[in-house]
């Protein structure tokens, strides 16, 4: 049975694989890819510029929208391979620490922040 994490896994091999025969390695440092993050979540974000809240996604933007998230995960797999980060463990431990951070009998449908609950 493939689990998520194993789907994740699949996604970060494929991508190592790709960046090595490229020989793209060389250019991956951890500070790169994070600024290469901000820059593709900054494209992301365009696709919405001047958009309102509660908008659907323009029918014009839907393949924009659905490349540039493409290329956000594809900067964060590279990132957390170049930076020793276990994406599927750091992702389970995060939501862990936010579950008791923010549990649901104080935390459903508010926007506060936890120090405020």
């Amino acid at each position: 049975m493939t689990t998520d994490h194993d789907s994740l896994r699949e996604m970060q091999a494929t991508l190592r694989q790709f960046n090595q025969d490229r020989d793209w390695d060389q250019f991956h440092s951890p500070r790169n890819l994070a600024m290469c993050l901000s820059v593709e979540a900054a494209e992301l974000l365009e696709c919405f510029l001047w958009t309102r809240d509660g908008e659907n996604i323009p029918e014009s933007k839907e393949t924009a929208v659905s490349e540039e998230a493409a290329d956000v995960l594809i900067c964060l797999l590279n990132f957390c391979e170049r930076a020793g980060v276990d994406l599927p463990k750091a992702f389970a431990d995060k939501i862990a620490k936010n579950a008791a951070k923010y549990p649901v009998s104080k935390a459903r449908g508010s926007r506060k922040k936890y120090s405020d609950l």
